[in-house]
């Protein structure tokens, strides 16, 4: 077939505002594939790169939430095959380093990506957002990163699983290990924690609390199983957890912002022996100071969720098949559908908190 040109939304230098640009896709190698991409959603992973916060290897080729269909695969593919249609993720198994070895591939150390560079039509290299880069009309990734769903789901709400909502839906039932009954709070109600709040439900927590300082984002959580709801401008979370879950604090806390502030709230929001879960991303120079007595003497668990410990050929086909059920509304997450055109807008949106998720449609 050899290289095609495409349309894509190209971040030149840290905090400049996106432009789209032609780009140059190789034909898929040994283990890669080339993705005709169908939607992509806007996330805040994608703003974090254009303002230089996640490292310095500009041009980067944005979007990463994707679904599309299989265009071509190269040498050694068997996962997928021209004409699947898949989400794409952004931690490609390895099969074999010690996590992989073990049977957790969940955690695996070694994920990769596809081996050759996208690149401008000058021949610069790309780099693309979590090894995906698909604000663009075709990507190209490694075949692993490809996970083959039912075709009958909507590109729009299938796509949203490659990051933000699996690492909340994940955060709750593989991470926090969320049981019927249980008591759950999601402090931070933005996409991934309002997807936390969903995992909640799907999962069977009896009590669940979201906490955040905006209405709107509150009155979201509860339309996605939000049992209670604590506006912490004008409430301490902390005392407004506790009294909602008779005084003593909930099973399992999700912290969804990356804060000290709001983990500590997190740490003494959560029962005795209770686990607090992490899946808010902080920045490099934040740091805690908490009395060790009180690691010590509260017991429980402390976890960092990466991505909702998914593992995608587990995990994608399973949600999309209860999404089709209806019993996960994945589609309360697309706020509004936009084209390529529109990113820059998306992301001002998004910073001033109006969408759960803006979804370019190619």
């Amino acid at each position: 077939m050899g290289a095609q040109q495409v349309r894509g939304v190209i971040a030149r230098a840290k905090g400049e505002p996106v432009r789209i640009e032609t780009i140059v896709v190789p034909d898929p190698g040994p283990g890669e594939a080339v993705v005709k991409v169908q939607t992509c959603g806007v996330c805040h992973t994608d703003l974090h790169y254009r303002e230089g916060g996640i490292n310095d290897d500009f041009p980067f080729l944005l979007g990463h939430e994707a679904a599309g269909i299989v265009e071509s695969v190269g040498e050694g593919v068997t996962e997928v095959a021209p004409g699947d249609f898949v989400v794409l993720n952004w931690r490609a198994v390895c099969g074999q380093c010690r996590a992989c070895r073990r049977g957790r591939p969940q955690y695996c150390f070694d994920t990769h990506n596809a081996r050759q560079r996208m690149t401008l039509t000058d021949g610069t290299e790309l780099s693309p957002a979590l090894g995906i880069g698909a604000f663009a009309e075709k990507t190209l990734v490694a075949a692993g990163q490809c996970t083959k769903v039912d075709p009958a789901a909507s590109p729009a709400a299938a796509g949203l699983l490659g990051c933000g909502v699996m690492a909340g839906i994940g955060a709750a039932i593989n991470t926090g290990g969320v049981g019927r009954g249980d008591s759950v709070a999601v402090i931070g109600c933005g996409g991934v924690g309002a997807a936390a709040v969903l995992g909640a439900r799907l999962a069977g927590a009896g009590r669940i609390v979201a906490v955040d300082i905006d209405d709107r984002k509150l009155e979201t959580a509860r339309g996605l199983g939000a049992t209670h709801t604590v506006n912490s401008r004008s409430t301490d979370a902390v005392e407004g957890i506790r009294e909602l879950t008779g005084g003593f604090g909930a099973d399992v806390v999700i912290e969804a912002v990356g804060r000290p502030e709001t983990y500590e709230q997190a740490f003494y929001a959560r029962d005795l022996a209770g686990t607090v879960v992490l899946v808010g991303v902080p920045t490099p120079e934040m740091r805690i100071d908490l009395p060790l007595l009180d690691f010590f003497g509260r017991g429980g668990s402390l976890k960092s969720s990466w991505y909702g410990d998914c593992l995608p050929s587990r995990d994608f086909p399973m949600l999309i098949d209860l999404y089709l059920q209806g019993r996960l509304d994945l589609d309360a997450f697309v706020t509004e559908t936009i084209g390529l055109d529109d990113v820059e807008a998306a992301f001002t949106r998004m910073h001033q908190g109006d969408v759960l998720r803006s979804v370019v449609v190619l």
